[in-house]
């Protein structure tokens, strides 16, 4: 990441985040209490694609809702959410990785050895695809740190 970037980063989170809430002590990264901006986890597993959830069909995961496109896929989840919620709690792993939290884009995931991450915007995600399992590991290291920071 660029110094410029760097100093970029934590400057469009804030202001992305000035209406978001974050949920159970900013552990599951939540826009106005729903996480992955509204869109269904487990269809970035079975479409490969972000599909947009319902308020018909939700489920309630680390005291955050998620909205699913389907009752089916609601009860996919609910049937085990460690496995189809967001690594790092729905935050960048770019950012994660980095050591800092930051928001994500739906649009902007990879799944990768069937889990999902989800980056800042496309941008970072052309970076944390220039070398997918290092920033796992490093994130995978920093988490419980980082989890443990205030939403940006």
């Amino acid at each position: 990441m660029t110094t410029s970037f760097r100093h970029f980063l934590p400057l469009a989170a804030a202001t992305a985040l000035s209406t978001a809430s974050i949920a159970l002590a900013d552990e599951i990264y939540a826009t106005n209490g729903v996480a992955i901006n509204g869109y269904d986890a487990v269809a970035y597993f079975t479409d490969h694609k972000p599909v947009k959830g319902s308020d018909k069909f939700t489920a309630t995961y680390k005291g955050t809702t998620f909205y699913f496109a389907s009752a089916a896929h609601r009860d996919t989840f609910a049937g085990n959410p460690e496995h189809f919620a967001p690594q790092f709690g729905g935050y960048c792993a770019y950012g994660t990785a980095d050591g800092h939290k930051a928001p994500t884009e739906p649009q902007a995931f990879t799944v990768v050895d069937d889990k999902l991450y989800l980056n800042y915007n496309d941008h970072v995600m052309q970076t944390w695809r220039t070398d997918i399992g290092g920033y796992i590991k490093k994130a995978n290291a920093n988490w419980d740190t980082v989890k443990e920071q205030p939403a940006p």
